[in-house]
This record gives structure tokens, sequence and C-alpha cells, in this order.
């Protein structure tokens, strides 16, 4: 009898595989019919859907064929009463039940748009230098995190504050499953803190908001009729080259119907600028018509709260204690530096695992 006990049911990993295993098998089957091959454009998802749940088998394969062989070391380790081989073996079990959680996660990032990049936007709430400092506090922790992720980010849009901070910024992550990952961040997040902007040192609570979409990649046709749309250009403020201030390069898209607004200024280039703020309203544009197909869809997003008390899904508190918050999953964590740093993936994945 084995000493150790990896918690597969628990997490649904077992059902997960039995069902892509299923899945895959009649894939094969569909392949290995006649004139399959005779249409290459039609084949392609089919395939690399196939590619996918290959991935998907051969890992939870190789772990349990791991988990197997760590079962025999160990009881031949407690037969020859080997305390080393067993601490090995230990270690080894560890790292088995944090590759069982990862699939976990993993099997929660299924939806259509999951394996997109993600847009992201954050704004400002009221309050000024404070909630400016606070915007831009949240843009750097996300910049963080995609950086532990080895994504990519890329500004689209930056809009410093009077003072200090940022009054909104928006950004795209780049990198496998990053709006899968990025899509429960969406909401209002709220900081208390004694203000470094206040000569008294009183407390201050701030707020920002923070939406994700998916990108919208070019197989996805979004027609935007030229009557229904406003096209303005304005010159770029804040960092971004010599251009800044000087050209008229940054480009302000409204989608007249639904008041959707994009814009980008990073580029020095109008044309550069134009395409890079129409992809982002194609993003939203979609985002905006699945909402309205599924009503129940991310109803964080769709709450109509303000950026104030009381919508929140996330407190960050620095004073008169250190800890955050997740209001939905009640988790508590009380290292605020570590997640101001990038380190979100316990709220990530806890948010993940809630909604499976």
């Amino acid at each position: 009898m084995h000493l150790f006990r990896i918690e597969w049911n628990s997490s649904g990993v077992i059902f997960d595989i039995a069902a892509k295993k299923k899945r895959l098998d009649e894939i094969e089957g569909v392949i290995s019919e006649k004139g399959f091959w005779d249409a290459p454009e039609e084949t392609k998802d089919i395939l690399k859907e196939r590619t996918a749940l290959s991935e998907s088998v051969q890992a939870w394969q190789k772990l349990n064929d791991e988990i197997e062989d760590a079962a025999v070391l160990l009881d031949l380790a407690i037969q020859e009463d080997d305390a080393p081989t067993i601490r090995e073996v230990s270690g080894a079990v560890d790292a088995a039940q944090a590759a069982v959680d990862q699939m976990a996660v993993a099997r929660m990032l299924s939806g259509k748009n999951d394996d997109k990049n993600a847009i992201i936007s954050i704004n400002a709430g009221a309050g000024g230098t404070e909630a400016q400092d606070w915007a831009e506090m949240l843009f750097r922790m996300y910049v963080r995190w995609a950086e532990r992720k080895t994504y990519t980010t890329t500004v689209v849009d930056f809009q410093p504050g009077e003072e200090a901070g940022i009054k909104s910024v928006t950004f795209i992550a780049s990198g496998p499953y990053a709006y899968g990952y990025l899509k429960g961040e969406i909401g209002i997040h709220r900081l208390v803190r004694l203000s470094p902007f206040d000569t008294n040192r009183r407390r201050h609570t701030s707020f920002a908001s923070v939406s994700v979409y998916p990108e919208v990649g070019e197989e996805l046709v979004i027609e935007i009729a030229e009557k229904d749309l406003r096209v303005e250009t304005f010159r770029a403020q804040g960092a971004g080259g010599q251009h800044v201030n000087k050209t008229s390069s940054a480009v302000r898209l409204t989608h007249l119907p639904t008041g959707i607004v994009a814009q980008c200024q990073q580029e020095s280039s109008q044309y550069r600028n134009k395409a890079i703020a129409l992809k982002v309203l194609k993003s939203r544009l979609y985002e905006h018509e699945e909402e309205k197909r599924a009503a129940e869809k991310r109803a964080d997003y769709q709450k109509k709260e303000g950026i104030a008390w009381g919508s929140q899904i996330r407190s960050y508190t620095l004073h008169p204690y250190q800890r955050v918050k997740d209001h939905r999953i009640g988790l508590d964590i009380g290292n605020v530096n570590d997640v101001l740093d990038g380190n979100l993936d316990p709220f990530i994945e806890g948010v993940l695992l809630a909604r499976g």
C-alpha cells in the first residue's frame, strides 16, 4: 500500500482527460476517412484541435507514469529503510501534485477566446492624483505579472495624470491563454493606504477599473461601415518618442452606433496608430456583441456601478494592516508587495477554479 495519494478526482482532471481521449479518438476517425486531405483549408481547425488534445493527453500520461514510478521507488525505499530516497520521493510527489493542480487550472481555459491575447484597459476612478497613482500601480502590477509569464506587453494608449500616475492606459498582453487568465480581473480594484500626496499623512481610499478584451485575430471578420466611424487625430501625450506633442499622429476612433471608443498614440506613424486603434475597436465591438448574446457572461463587467465603494472585486490594503482580499472567492493574502509586484496567480487561478 502506497503512503501517498495524488488528488486527481477532486480537481476533475481524470474526467477531463477521459473526455479529451474520447474526442481525440473521434478526430482520428474523421482524419482516417477518405477525402479528408482533399481540402486543406477545411482541415486546419480540426488538425489544430488534434494537436492541442494530443499535447494534453501526453502531458497527463507522462505525469501518470512519473507517479507510478515514484510509488514503486517508495515501496523499495521503505523495504530498505532508505531515508534519503524517501525524502526524494516526497519531493517528487509534491511536484506531481503541483502539476495536477496546474492541470486543474488549465482545464478551466476552455472558452473559445481563452487562448487569445488580451487587451487590458485601466482607468483611474474619482479622486484625482490619488486614483491616478493607483491606476499606475495596477498597470505596473499587470506588466510584472506578464513578465513572470514570459508574455510580451505593448502599450496602445497612455494618458498621464496631471501631477502623477495615469488617467488611463490600454495595452496588449501577448502570450498563450492571456485572455483566459486575465478575464477574471475585470472589475473595480480598491486601494487603502496612507497617502504619499497628503502632507497630513491621512488614510485615503482609491479606485480604478480594469477591463479585458480578447484580441480579435485576422480570421474573424468584423465589418464597420464608414458612416458609422468617426476618425479624429490629435497630438500624442506622455512618453512615446520625439514625435510626441509635435505632430498629430495620435488617432481616436469612435463607433457611432455603440459609442465605443479606441485610440492609439504610441507610434510615430498616423497610419500605424489607426491600424492598432482599429484592432482594439474591433475587439471591443466583438466583446460587446458577445455580451449581448450571453447576458450572463462576465456579469461583473456588465454591472453599471461606478468606480467607487461597494463595487470592487478586490481590495488592496496597506494601512492600518497589510493584505489583499478578493471579495468573490474570499482569498486573503498578507504579502501585499509581492502581489503588487505581479504575483497574481493565486487570485487568477482561484477565480478560474471557482467558476469551473
